[in-house]
């Protein structure tokens, strides 16, 4: 899989862009357990899924990721 071909087009859980808002924040997969009460392990399962989801490899495509769709929401008055 290359180019455009690798990115998914599954749509992530509620709970997994919760994660997905934690990490684009900056925060640590700890910061991320202890702010949705789970624990780290948790954390980095989520992740695993994120990133197979969405085609993704780190946190940092996550972030832009996120950073980019959340530029695309209109703003509501």
């Amino acid at each position: 899989m290359f180019g455009e071909q690798r990115y998914g087009n599954r749509i992530p859980s509620e709970r997994e862009h919760q994660v997905i808002e934690l990490v684009a924040q900056g925060l640590k997969n700890r910061e991320v357990a202890d702010a949705i009460g789970t624990t780290e392990h948790v954390v980095k399962n989520y992740l695993r899924i994120i990133y197979d989801k969405l085609g993704l490899w780190n946190r940092v495509e996550l972030a832009l990721w996120y950073e980019a769709r959340r530029q695309q929401v209109p703003a509501h008055a």
